[in-house]
Formats: C-alpha cells, sequence, structure tokens
C-alpha cells in the first residue's frame, strides 16, 4: 500500500472520523471505502445524462415508425446493389 497525503477541510475529517467509529473501522479504510464506492458512481450516467439518451432514442423510435416496409426493402436492396457493384471502388 502507498502513503498518500491530502489536504482536507475540517468537516470532511470529522466526518471520516465520525464513521470510521460508528462502522468500527480504521479511518484510511472509510476513505477507500468512499473513494471505490464514488469511482463506480462516477461511470454511470446522470439523471440528466439518462433523460437526454431517452430522449434520442425515442426520436428515433418515432422516425423508424413513420417509414414503410417497402421503404425499408428498398433501401435494403439499394444496399446490395452497391456492394455487388463494388461500392466506392468502382
Amino acid at each position: 500500500m502507498v502513503k498518500a497525503t491530502f489536504s482536507l477541510p475540517a468537516e470532511t475529517l470529522a466526518a471520516i472520523r465520525r464513521t470510521a467509529t460508528r462502522l468500527g473501522k480504521a479511518q484510511s479504510q472509510v476513505v477507500r471505502d468512499a473513494v471505490a464506492e464514488y469511482a463506480q458512481r462516477v461511470d454511470r450516467l446522470s439523471e440528466a445524462e439518462r433523460l437526454h439518451l431517452l430522449g434520442v432514442l425515442e426520436t428515433l423510435q418515432a422516425a423508424s415508425r413513420n417509414r414503410t416496409a417497402r421503404a425499408v426493402d428498398e433501401e435494403i436492396a439499394a444496399v446490395r446493389d452497391d456492394r455487388r457493384r463494388g461500392g466506392r471502388r468502382s
């Protein structure tokens, strides 16, 4: 394990000490646990990001509902024709 020195506000240090006492853990363990939990939470989407992505998904779904099966089949056929002809290489 590596030792490190950090400057913390007095309120934060008091909270670490209270938590360590309440849980019966070392203060360093409380800090390690808190950092690990925070790191996991940071990887998740925020509520604003989640709502934005849901909006984008709903927009895409609405757009796809407006296309007929025939239009989709025609687009697929056009892509297949382009691939058979060599696409951009020809």
